[in-house]
């Protein structure tokens, strides 16, 4: 436990003041009807949703998450949620304007704009309690987890205590302030958030143990952990930490904020900017800010940490009092921050806790709109009042706040909760991306992804056929395949159900077409049949941008991962690589400003 000086205080408690007041002041507005409580009245303009977005993934786990892959891995071992850079720039520069276009309420109102059937109303209920409910607790237990561990080394407070204090300022200002009031904060937050990662940053590096960056990176312990990139040698490592998550990981998984083709979170900034070219701009700017500008400050702290805490056993050593079961890597960078300088130690304080609010906030608004919008409002009380959806609203988001809280003091590891969600979401990411394009697909097929890829998963990670199959020494397959595999059976069950199960009705096929305008080759078939009914379902004026926006994702990712790797450079001061990344980042982003308005002339 660290010492609290009356200046650390004074910031700590004036930045809860700042959020429950903004929280409180647009309450009134955020509770006239249920748009305005979840969507904001469909008026955000870009930059602000850009800000939520960032400050919502810089959840208070995710510095933790870096360190203990770093601590393990090394750096490269990012490219674990690196690769998800390729499915984010996906949705800027293809789904986003489709998502702002649907005009739907949330996304998974979706499928019945896009499905028809009784199976659609199924999908839709069935995935509000899965995703708003059962995901999204799992989500935010892991981020209170991250705050249990932040609370209990810098605080020296129990588990129950955080989960209380932080969990209850959190749920009276996501309650009454609705969206709104999530977002607005969301901008404080992001702020106080990037000074603190920074700040830690800085004064971890120069602590006397350290010894300033160039004794840093001279270190034994430190420098077979750089690399940027896993060594080419070592077959298995590649294969695990950067071939699987480039040419697989990215399009095949879901996971919270970078589902292929957009959703979640993600997608409930992209409904509620003002138009089209606001959802691309937010996404875009969340997305190179994530990638882009935030890892440094994070990974920095964790390689310093090595010097002084090597291994568990020195954490263990200097802090006696934490529990065995919330020991880990990743306890690392809260230990880290004990030694800042007093106000110093208040803002970064604040600012993790800025960080865990923002994610719990965001979780909270968004899993409460699955419920009201997409279970209550859909199947339970169709004719609700508007003051009753809002109420419904405030309830569900106590509730989740209250569940996610209890289930978080029985985690211990933030990494292997981030493991099992990838896995569950494995084989689904395909669907996701070609649903918007082939007209075939149907609800049938998104659940029988969904339930498949879930089974297989359970299978393998709770029963004796994963070590059969997958164990080090034993298994029939080396350990890296259990992601290919649950990905491979699960493409193939939902294509054959695709192709068994009868395809949706022309009406539905028809207006979803004409509302979102997504067109390709997948709806040749669609439009032809409308044809022969005379019926027009293109707007010849837009034309097809999807081409167009490929060549954007492709410069979007030179751009973003050049000035990620540009800066690694100049924190190592390997001057020459520096400067052709740099000059790599300016071109390509020159080139992608061309691109860019192509795609805005086809939107407007």
């Amino acid at each position: 436990m660290i010492n609290l000086s009356s200046l650390d205080y004074i910031i700590i408690v004036s930045f809860f003041a700042i959020v429950l007041f903004i929280g409180i002041y647009v309450s009134k507005k955020s509770g006239k009807n249920s748009s305005e409580f979840f969507l904001s009245g469909r008026s955000m303009p870009w930059w602000l949703l850009g800000f939520s977005m960032v400050a919502t993934t810089f959840a208070a786990d995710t510095p933790l998450l870096v360190t203990d892959i770093v601590r393990a891995d090394g750096v490269s071992g990012n490219w674990v949620w690196w690769a998800f850079l390729i499915t984010g720039l996906l949705t800027v520069f293809v789904y986003a304007k489709l998502w702002r276009k649907s005009a739907v309420n949330t996304d998974l109102e979706f499928y019945e704009l896009r499905y028809s059937g009784k199976s659609a109303q199924f999908l839709r209920g069935f995935r509000a309690i899965y995703l708003g409910v059962i995901f999204n607790i799992l989500v935010m237990s892991v981020v209170t987890l991250a705050a249990i561990k932040i609370g209990g080394i810098m605080l020296g407070i129990q588990p129950w205590e955080v989960v209380v204090y932080a969990g209850t300022t959190t749920v009276i200002f996501s309650a009454f302030g609705g969206f709104r009031g999530v977002v607005y904060t969301d901008f404080l937050l992001f702020i106080i958030a990037l000074f603190g990662a920074f700040a830690a940053a800085y004064y971890a590096v120069n602590l006397p143990q350290v010894g300033g960056l160039e004794n840093l990176l001279q270190n034994d312990l430190v420098i077979s952990k750089m690399n940027m990139l896993p060594d080419f040698n070592n077959t298995e490592t590649l294969i695990t930490l950067l071939i699987i998550p480039i040419a697989l990981q990215w399009w095949s998984s879901w996971y919270p904020g970078a589902e292929p083709g957009g959703g979640g979170y993600i997608a409930q900034r992209m409904l509620a900017a003002k138009d089209e070219n606001h959802a691309i701009g937010a996404t875009f700017f969340f997305n190179f800010v994530h990638y882009a500008l935030r890892p440094w400050p994070w990974i920095l702290v964790a390689l310093a940490s090595l010097i002084i805490f090597p291994d568990i056993a020195s954490l263990q050593s200097a802090f006696p009092d934490i529990p065995a079961d919330k020991l880990g890597h990743d306890l690392a960078y809260p230990a880290m921050l004990n030694f800042l300088p007093s106000g110093i130690l208040g803002i970064v304080l604040a600012s993790l806790i800025a960080a865990y609010m923002s994610t719990i906030s965001t979780h909270l608004n968004w899993g409460a709109s699955y419920i009201v919008n997409d279970f209550y409002k859909r199947f339970v009380t169709k004719k609700a009042s508007e003051k009753e959806l809002v109420n419904v609203g405030r309830i569900t988001t106590i509730l989740m706040m209250v569940i996610s809280g209890i289930f978080a003091l029985s985690l211990t590891n933030i990494k292997q909760v981030f493991d099992i969600i990838i896995m569950f979401g494995a084989g689904t990411g395909l669907l996701f991306i070609l649903r918007w394009f082939w007209w075939r697909i149907n609800a049938w097929s998104e659940i029988a992804a969904m339930f498949s890829s879930g089974i297989i998963s359970i299978l393998l990670n709770f029963t004796s056929l994963g070590y059969i199959l997958f164990a080090n020494q034993t298994g029939i397959f080396p350990n890296w395949f259990q992601l290919p595999f649950v990905v491979l059976i699960t493409t193939i069950i939902w294509l054959m159900i695709t192709y068994i199960t009868q395809p949706d009705s022309k009406e539905v096929l028809y207006s979803f077409y004409q509302k979102t305008q997504p067109g390709g080759p997948g709806w040749k078939k669609v439009i032809a049949d409308a044809k022969s009914e005379n019926i027009e379902l293109q707007n010849k004026a837009e034309g097809w941008s999807v081409p167009a926006g490929i060549l954007a994702i492709l410069l979007g990712c030179v751009l973003i991962y050049s000035c990620l790797f540009a800066t690694g450079f100049w924190v190592y001061g390997e001057t020459t690589n520096a400067l052709l990344l740099s000059a790599t980042t300016v071109v390509s982003g020159v080139l992608l400003i061309k691109v860019w308005k192509k795609i805005k002339s086809k939107v407007l």
